[in-house]
């Protein structure tokens, strides 16, 4: 870059690709004297921006060299310190020293938007001696740093992982004033709110619900978090006792819907006068205003769509004023869903009947499917982690960041590209140690067994010699009216039928997630949200990369169907591989039921230690489990809506009463229960 400012240019523009703290001082050396110098406008991208008095007097002066044309030499002196403010060289944010110069306070604020906790107590404990009460130090200096933290993020200039780092100083920080708050006996700090926080009954998921409890802490909100599944009537009893404003509830797996409904509804009869929050990877809008928000009237039920809109919602819920206007606003908003759910036409259903004659046909005669090289059970202990590090699907783990782009584009996005690099450069570290510390002990389970088709949509299963019946697993068939003679599948449809060609069937069941969640648990005692999640994200990564290398290994070595297969890993995540591997739960079988019998083939809990809630969700989470299917032409798809003729169906096969299994199948009705 070399540019020149001056009252007479009138547009000034330049790029730069390089290390990001040499960037960020580009930006704001730009920006700084765009405005000294009266221009009208400067477009910078504000999350690359860093603050102007905080950089380094030696880069600043070089970057203003070249911004400002000072120096001939100006670009050469500024590369020649390029490499030495490096993200991962020799000077990082801990060991800048000079913002150590500055008070206390600001100190504090510093450290609280950078997310540094190195001098944390020793900077807290100065503070205190400054004020007559520990607990002004947390309504004072810590809070004002909060505040901005919050406005950083708020505006889109902070993202959710500086979040969380800021949340650990803080946190911090208020550990090492507790002692002194409580010697005093009378020290209560003034918050915006109480919110009481769980994943409700049969789910284990939490990773949402702890980002979403940070953020509002750092708002101020005082949070209490009951953990995972927590029936109703636990939520209900601490939310009278602790006099909470807000009941927050959680859920990633479809029966957790429900159970959030069954919640609404018993706070209607028992009377209560509190917002409930719904939140989780299987809630919307839609759903909480046609099933949840009705069933309570008293108050209000908010579908919250992530962390980042949660401290709005929870500001006006508990502000008088705002609350009225804002449930006002929510109600006619509701209710505007609700018509358009209403007259939205739905695609025609076939007769159940008729989808099965519109099967997938598979040519049985001509088709011979592979026999496994190695049938019946193989369990896999003390998996060699270094093995699955190359498997890892990175989008989804930036995403459960709420950073959105695709891996590895997202490290150069204009917006969060910077977050997403700094965020990744802690995974890559943590899973450095995870793997050459062996944290974790990766285990799976995985079977093969003779199988045909029986009747539509059965699959019977048999001992590894054929001569005994096990088990029968039960699919569903979509039954939407397709046009161009399109087939309406079933996962049944890639097995044999009775009568014609010996097959087989596969299922797994893989984990990495039984010591994350006492490391986790390790971290949360020391207040460390940020590595608390960043071990958890990496667990669930790490059970995605051990599906795909499992299944890998089933298809080239166990079943050996693909035993010559070459594939990267790009074209293992977008599944250019024969076969499949759906999961129960998921959109071709989102029976969650299955999931008991597949369980039982395995004997999934005695060999990997992974068991099933009530709810049929896996514990530890960082597990996968599903079914093998060696056809060439199986494919996954969406289930879609089904009628109460395939439901009525599937009920008797399952020996299921009718009410039972559209409890199950909720989410894919076509009907009202």
């Amino acid at each position: 870059p070399h540019a020149k400012i001056s009252g007479g240019v009138s547009n000034v523009s330049f790029s730069f690709r390089g290390n990001e703290p040499v960037r960020e001082a580009i930006h704001s050396v730009f920006l700084y004297h765009a405005i000294q110098n009266g221009m009208s406008m400067g477009i910078v991208n504000a999350g690359q921006l860093a603050v102007y008095d905080d950089l380094p007097a030696e880069l600043k002066e070089r970057v203003e060299d070249v911004i400002l044309n000072r120096r001939e030499d100006g670009t050469d002196r500024m590369l020649e310190i390029a490499e030495k403010y490096r993200g991962d060289g020799s000077v990082k944010e801990e060991e800048t020293q000079e913002w150590r110069n500055l008070p206390v306070r600001e100190r504090l604020t510093h450290a609280l938007v950078k997310g540094v906790n190195t001098f944390v107590v020793e900077d807290t404990e100065e503070a205190r001696h400054q004020f007559a009460r520990p607990i002004e130090v947390i309504e004072g200096p810590l809070m004002d740093g909060m505040n901005v933290v919050g406005d950083l993020f708020g505006s889109g200039k902070m993202f959710l992982p500086q979040v969380v780092k800021s949340a650990r100083v803080m946190k911090q920080a208020v550990a090492y004033l507790l002692p002194f708050i409580e010697a005093e006996k009378d020290g209560k700090s003034e918050t915006q709110g109480k919110i009481l926080m769980a994943t409700v009954k049969g789910d284990v998921h939490d990773i949402g619900k702890n980002i979403v409890g940070v953020v509002l802490q750092c708002n101020n909100f005082e949070v209490i978090d009951l953990g995972v599944m927590v029936p109703a009537e636990k939520i209900l009893k601490v939310a009278k006792e602790e006099n909470v404003d807000i009941i927050g509830l959680s859920g990633l797996i479809t029966p957790s819907l429900d159970e959030m409904v069954h919640v609404a509804r018993e706070m209607q009869r028992l009377n209560f006068h509190l917002p409930l929050m719904i939140g989780g990877a299987t809630t919307s809008k839609a759903h909480n205003a046609v099933k949840i928000e009705p069933q309570y009237k008293n108050d209000i039920a908010v579908y919250v769509a992530d962390a980042s809109r949660a401290v709005g919602v929870a500001q006006k819920l508990v502000n008088p004023q705002a609350k009225l206007d804002f449930i006002a606003e929510l109600r006619e908003e509701y209710e505007t869903v609700r018509v358009r759910n209403a007259n939205r036409k739905q695609k025609a259903l076939l007769p159940y009947e008729t989808a099965i004659s519109k099967g997938y046909q598979g040519d049985w005669i001509n088709y011979q499917p592979p026999a496994p090289l190695k049938p019946g059970i193989h369990v896999f202990s003390d998996f060699d982690l270094a093995d699955l590090v190359n498997y890892i699907d990175w989008t989804p783990f930036f995403f459960s960041w709420e950073l959105a782009g695709k891996f590895p584009r997202i490290l150069e996005d204009e917006v969060v590209g910077e977050a997403a690099t700094n965020l990744f450069k802690d995974a890559q570290a943590m899973l450095k140690r995870i793997v050459d510390e062996k944290l974790f002990n990766a285990r799976a389970v995985v079977g093969i067994w003779p199988a045909q088709r029986r009747g539509a949509d059965d699959l019977v299963v048999f001992n590894e010699d054929g001569s005994e019946e096990i088990a029968i697993l039960h699919h569903l068939r979509q039954q939407t009216d397709k046009p161009n003679a399109q087939p309406n599948y079933s996962l049944a449809d890639f097995v044999a039928p009775e009568g014609t060609k010996q097959d087989y069937i596969g299922g797994f069941v893989v984990t990495s997630g039984i010591e994350a969640e006492e490391l986790a648990k390790s971290y949360d005692k020391t207040h460390d949200d940020y590595n608390s999640i960043m071990i958890k994200a990496l667990a669930d990564r790490l059970a995605e990369a051990f599906a795909e290398r499992m299944h890998e290994i089933v298809r080239k070595e166990i079943w050996g169907y693909a035993a010559d297969e070459k594939l990267s890993n790009e074209e293992l995540i977008k599944e250019t591989y024969k076969g499949i591997r759906p999961a129960p739960g998921y959109p071709a079988c989102p029976d969650h039921t299955e999931k008991a019998t597949l369980f039982r083939l395995l004997n999934a809990e005695q060999h990997t230690g992974v068991n099933l809630t009530e709810n049929f969700a896996m514990y530890p989470t960082a597990s996968v489990s599903g079914w093998y299917f060696s056809h060439p032409e199986a494919k996954y798809f969406g289930l879609g809506k089904i009628d109460k003729d395939q439901v009525t169906s599937i009920a008797e096969r399952k020996g299921m009463e009718l009410d039972t299994m559209e409890r199950w199948l909720s989410p894919n009705l076509s009907y009202d229960r």
